[in-house]
């Protein structure tokens, strides 16, 4: 399966000097270990795999001495592959569960950089916030994996072409032709049922069916709730599992901010704090802090006491309220929760590119959805689930903070009618870190 990471793994692994070993986070059941397996078969002669979860007996091996040159011989035995630098990647998988190889990688970085060493942790940030862990700071090359955004589920149901039509329309300023921009919205709307998961992706690409979709959504989600019984005390599981229900309630609601009394009665931030930020270090759900003044550098005009926690995939967010699919494909966008789930995607969409979440609001009387930084600009963004744009809030922020341009995400087609630039929902994967041109004449 097609995935936007491969280029950054490329670059890894053609660097010839300064090379660090690779750690790849990630909430579980993203893909992480199909993606390097894959690109070892690829890229390399052979591949090293060791998942320390399913074997556990293999982090007794780093108990003691991890020096490169040991650590190689012990794999060599264990994996039965010859590991020669520059033809073998060494895949140390779950690696949340050895936190002496996770130690192992600082002396890859120091004294073995010819060495390719990829490892990954579905729960790497639990983990080292919990324990005793501590992260190789400055010896490693981070990288984070999500579910697939809209543009890498078009690549794995095949729609390559239409991908393309999205990203050059973007590019050229120019709206799709009326028949392709209804097919972009078909599969948008197709997107939201199956979300990003790649198990979910890859049964629809191979039946061509949604029915199980479901099914397996509420195996990942069962899988998360085992997750927080393994990574946590008795009690802060319930805690963690009671803010993870809550979510389809929170995003209901017309202010999104989240509630600790959504999550249980009396609940307060020092109930439910820790479990937040075990959602969060999980990789589960996206954080979006409010944001006062919305000016840079946002971060830091946090207001941590105020903040929305969107689900990492806006396809688990559909199965885990019951919203039916057949609202979803059929383009309605009279239920009020199909807000929430559009700007759940949109969420997604920002933070799979690497965009912090930031909103606004302005007492209570105008809310702006996100805030993001994109080049040296500040701009806003509102999201719509239907083509219905008006947006009061979009022109308090505007008149008050006059932003070089507003983005408007909706279902209608692209467009630049300064200083709105209108952005189609299957398009919301092209904003990017980089000021948006107009076109030309304008």
């Amino acid at each position: 399966m097609r995935r936007r990471l491969e280029a950054q793994l490329e670059n890894w692994r053609a660097r010839t000097t300064g090379r660090l070993p690779l750690l790849l986070n990630g909430a579980r059941q993203v893909g992480k270990t199909h993606l390097l397996r894959e690109y070892g078969a690829t890229h390399f002669v052979n591949t090293a795999y060791v998942n320390f979860e399913t074997n556990p007996h293999a982090a007794a091996y780093f108990d003691d001495d991890i020096a490169p040159e040991t650590v190689i011989r012990y794999l060599e035995t264990e994996t039965g592959q010859p590991i020669v630098a520059g033809q073998t990647l060494i895949v140390l998988d779950e690696i949340q569960s050895a936190p002496r190889a996770l130690t192992s990688l600082k002396y890859f970085a120091e004294s073995a950089p010819q060495f390719h060493v990829a490892a990954a942790g579905s729960l790497l940030g639990v983990a080292i916030h919990r324990e005793e862990q501590s992260y190789p700071v400055g010896n490693v090359t981070s990288l984070t994996l999500r579910p697939l955004d809209f543009e890498e589920f078009l690549w794995g149901m095949g729609e390559d072409r239409l991908a393309d039509d999205i990203r050059t329309a973007y590019t050229d300023r120019s709206a799709l032709p009326e028949a392709l921009h209804r097919r972009a919205l078909d599969s948008y709307r197709r997107y939201l049922v199956v979300g990003g998961m790649p198990r979910a992706v890859s049964a629809v690409a191979t039946s061509g069916s949604l029915l199980g979709v479901a099914e397996i959504h509420q195996d990942i989600i069962n899988d998360y709730a085992a997750d927080m019984a393994k990574y946590a005390t008795a009690a802060e599981a319930v805690k963690i599992r009671a803010a993870y229900a809550s979510l389809p309630a929170q995003l209901a609601k017309d202010n999104r901010k989240f509630q600790y009394k959504l999550a249980a009665r009396g609940g307060t931030a020092t109930v439910f704090g820790a479990a937040i930020d075990w959602l969060v270090f999980a990789g589960v759900v996206n954080r979006c802090e409010r944001v006062d003044p919305p000016v840079m550098p946002l971060a830091a005009y946090r207001d941590l006491a105020a903040f929305k926690l969107y689900m990492g995939d806006t396809g688990l967010l559909v199965s885990a309220s019951a919203f039916p699919a057949n609202l979803l494909l059929s383009g309605s966008s009279d239920a009020s929760f199909m807000g929430a789930i559009a700007e759940n995607y949109v969420a997604q969409s920002l933070a799979a590119n690497g965009i912090p979440l930031y909103y606004w609001t302005s007492d209570n009387r105008a809310e702006v959805d996100f805030v993001v930084q994109l080049g040296d600009d500040i701009v806003p963004v509102e999201v719509k689930a239907g083509t219905n744009t008006r947006s009061r809030s979009l022109s308090v922020f505007a008149g008050r903070y006059d932003p070089p341009y507003v983005v408007r995400v909706s279902a209608k087609p692209l467009g630049w009618d300064p200083p709105v630039k209108s952005v189609p929902l299957y398009a919301v994967h092209c904003l990017q870190a980089s000021r948006p041109t107009a076109p030309s004449g304008q």
